[in-house]
């Protein structure tokens, strides 16, 4: 018997009993549809959190202050920045940073709010959408204007509405506040905090002069953010300000000064974010094992029941062989169509999940690939047992089974 008519058999065995083929079927559906979801996600996630990063500094490296190690004399201040700015060339924009947590109080509500404070250029580092208004100019900066901006969700959330332009908030610590005129609304959040949420603060950015006029006594400056002119001086423009660091404030065999690169944390992330997925798609693929049994099983009763059939074949002249792949090639068609419907609703799954989470699905052709092996593999693993034992059988006890 050749391969065509071995796959006619196959088939008609399985038109025959649809729905217990169905049955047989669905936990190879189940394993590989789930299999595809999940990676297809992991890896769409991977994407989408690699293209955040790109988007606020593939450039960028972040330079902060070791606060165990640091005197009140090692911290940056403002003649630092400009320095590094003049004397490095790799430096392309360079912004200091601090982070104060204090009050936002509107007309109409009062919230708790994280203030960034900062220069011009850190709309550049972080490729800031500006939705309404403007950012603050260098002018504004280096005189410390109490000039601010929100984002959307900081607006709607302090007044209603987006429309904030020109109007003014109280800002600071609770014994000290300041006015501040909103110049500016941001497209974009500034920060993973927004909503109306009562206890959600308010993300607000400022001029870092005036945030340390609103923070007297707790205004030290221990960050700086750099954007180098290409990616592959982001590494040596980053030493080179700590160079400038340390030789300012006398402080190089303490090392005070550390510098992060965004795209080593991407790594750090996009390694985590690998293994959970691997694991959870380990985990998920468990389920082919137990639709390989039940491939298994459903082989074992098709054995039993065609135990006469078997024996009337090896009886006029079939084979072993014959028998044996007559049986495996049922078996393979099975998981092999199982595979191919929960490739199809694997990767629909993927789409629907994702159109949810924001996330594009990956799809990756030797998954795809995979995908189809794997099911064709399991369909011979689970069914070369039944197929022996039908291979096996005497002719003469089965022609006499009833």
């Amino acid at each position: 018997m050749n391969i065509r008519e071995n796959f006619k058999m196959a088939v008609d065995s399985i038109v025959a009993n649809k729905m217990r083929s169905f049955l047989t079927m669905l936990g190879i559906i189940i394993g590989i549809s789930s299999v595809i979801t999940i990676v297809s996600l992991g890896q769409g996630g991977q994407s989408t959190i690699t293209s955040e990063f790109e988007k606020i500094g593939a450039t960028s490296v972040s330079i902060k202050v070791n606060s165990q190690k640091a005197e009140k004399s090692d911290y940056i201040n403002l003649e630092d920045v400009k320095q590094i700015k003049e004397k490095i060339d790799t430096v392309k924009y360079i912004t200091p940073t601090l982070q104060k947590q204090g009050v936002a109080n509107s007309p109409v509500k009062t919230k708790r709010a994280f203030i960034t404070g900062a220069n011009e250029d850190l709309q550049y580092i972080q490729n800031i959408e500006i939705d309404d208004g403007r950012f603050f100019n260098s002018n504004e900066a280096l005189e410390g204007k109490p000039v601010i901006l929100l984002d959307e969700i900081t607006a709607k959330s302090l007044f209603g509405s987006t429309d904030v332009v020109g109007k003014t908030i109280t800002l600071g610590a609770k014994t000290s506040p300041k006015k501040a005129t909103i110049i500016g609304v941001t497209k974009s959040q500034m920060g993973m905090f927004g909503g109306d949420d009562e206890n959600i603060p308010a993300m607000i950015m400022a001029p870092i002069k005036f945030v340390q006029e609103l923070y007297p006594n707790d205004n030290l400056i221990d960050s700086i953010t750099i954007s180098s002119t290409s990616k592959e001086t982001t590494e040596s423009a980053g030493k080179s300000s700590i160079n400038i660091l340390e030789n300012r404030h006398n402080n190089r065999e303490r090392e005070v000064y550390k510098a992060d690169n965004i795209l080593k944390q991407l790594d750090q992330v996009n390694k985590v974010l690998g293994i959970f997925t691997a694991f959870i798609g380990a985990v998920a693929a468990i389920s082919l094992i137990v639709g390989g049994i039940g491939v298994m099983n459903i082989m074992l009763v098709s054995v039993t029941e065609r135990t006469r059939e078997i024996g009337i074949r090896k009886a006029i002249g079939a084979t072993t062989k014959t028998i044996l792949l007559q049986f495996l090639t049922e078996s393979v068609i099975i998981s092999l169509i199982g595979g191919i419907i929960g490739m199809i609703v694997g990767i629909l799954g993927a789409f629907a999940i994702g159109s949810f989470a924001n996330i594009i699905p990956k799809l990756s052709l030797t998954v795809i690939l995979g995908v189809i092996f794997f099911s064709s593999a399991v369909g011979i693993f689970f069914g070369i047992y039944p197929a022996k034992k039908a291979a096996n059988l005497d002719p003469i006890d089965a022609l006499r089974y009833e």
